[in-house]
């Protein structure tokens, strides 16, 4: 028998509080168990009725939706997923959110009528499910590491000769803001990332990204070069592949169609490497839900690249990287916390043997 997954959805606006029930109880698994239409109403009632999942949104009058997630986490570690809007504003406090613990996030349509509702109803509905099979244990706070920012080192304008690929989703951005914060000024190799984020998120995610780094963060433009120490956030809504040219290793950004439903698509990113760069590449898959980037990660591993998944128990969603290990197309499993390490032990063991 299916097991039900009960949803609080908390959100001050009685349009939503109607069409959010709507539009994922037509998922015969998902039952609605309450509303609430702040943060005080949502602690009351998630005490009582015990959800699974809690949907949130973050503008609500009295107390907030930052404060009310602050709340949850500290009490009872429901996962929440926020439903944000999709503005400049919403973005920041989105990022916020999930530095607080939220789960996974979806943007509201700018016209939230029940026909533009529908657009977001399978993704909606797909996260609350993985939010539920993810329970209460991995509610997790990944730090930064909180260390100040390192002057400019000389090899942030040396052009890179090796380049990593890092490809994420659910629960993305959190683990990617504990590696980057991890890794030194003067890190050997460039850094491509995709992470699964609608377009106006990724401009603010690689801001706040580079404010807790030692290496440059940056998001993407079409013919930005590698340069070891920098790392580049693909844009939402955009592809982005890497290029060798005669001069230089760059980035260049596209509008192909979606791949396994996501552009940005980190397939894309894991065969362009594997095509222009082979064994100068390095991939790694992190947490996510689905199998995006796993048969690029393959193409990878078989012209000679170093391929590593982040493992189950440090990966907040156990999807994208399962998919690569379950077909053989990671070299490495490695959990978060040692990767940063894994990371610079494989260019000094590459550096020793060039020298050797």
């Amino acid at each position: 028998m299916k097991q039900t997954v009960k949803v609080l959805v908390v959100d001050d606006s009685a349009l939503m509080r109607k069409l959010i029930p709507q539009i994922i109880e037509r998922d015969s698994s998902i039952q609605v168990v309450g509303t609430a239409i702040d943060g005080e109403f949502a602690m009351k009632k998630m005490k009582e009725l015990r959800p699974d999942v809690i949907t949130l949104d973050l503008e609500m009058p009295r107390m907030d939706g930052l404060e009310t997630l602050r709340q949850m986490m500290r009490h009872e570690q429901v996962p929440v997923i926020v439903v944000s809007a999709h503005t400049t504003e919403g973005a920041t406090t989105t990022l916020k959110a999930l530095g607080l613990g939220a789960f996974d996030f979806v943007t509201k349509p700018k016209d939230a009528l029940s026909a533009h509702m529908s657009e977001v109803a399978d993704e909606l509905i797909k996260k609350i499910k993985a939010a539920s099979m993810q329970g209460r244990s991995k509610a997790r706070i990944l730090e930064p590491l909180k260390t100040a920012r390192a002057p400019q080192k000389s090899n942030e304008s040396v052009l890179a000769t090796r380049v990593i690929g890092i490809g994420s989703s659910t629960g993305g951005p959190n683990t990617l803001q504990f590696l980057l914060s991890r890794l030194p000024a003067d890190f050997p190799a460039a850094i491509v990332i995709v992470q699964h984020m609608p377009e106006g998120f990724t401009a603010l995610f690689a801001k706040r990204l580079d404010e807790c780094s030692a290496i440059h963060v940056k998001e993407a433009q079409s013919g930005d070069l590698l340069l070891a120490g920098r790392a580049l956030v693909c844009p939402g809504n955009r592809h982005i592949k890497v290029r060798r040219m005669p001069a230089a290793n760059i980035a260049v950004l596209t509008d192909e169609p979606k791949v396994n439903g996501h552009r940005p698509s980190v397939d894309v990113m894991f065969r362009s490497l594997a095509a222009e760069l082979g064994p100068s590449s390095l991939g790694v898959l992190m947490t996510g839900m689905g199998d995006d980037g796993a048969e690029g990660l393959g193409e990878m591993k078989r012209n000679g690249a170093m391929t590593i998944a982040q493992d189950e128990e440090s990966s907040v969603i156990y999807g994208m990287p399962r998919a690569a290990v379950e077909r053989g197309y990671a070299t490495r499993i490695v959990s978060l916390d040692a990767l940063p390490n894994a990371l610079m032990a494989h260019f000094r063991a590459e550096d020793r043997a060039l020298t050797e």
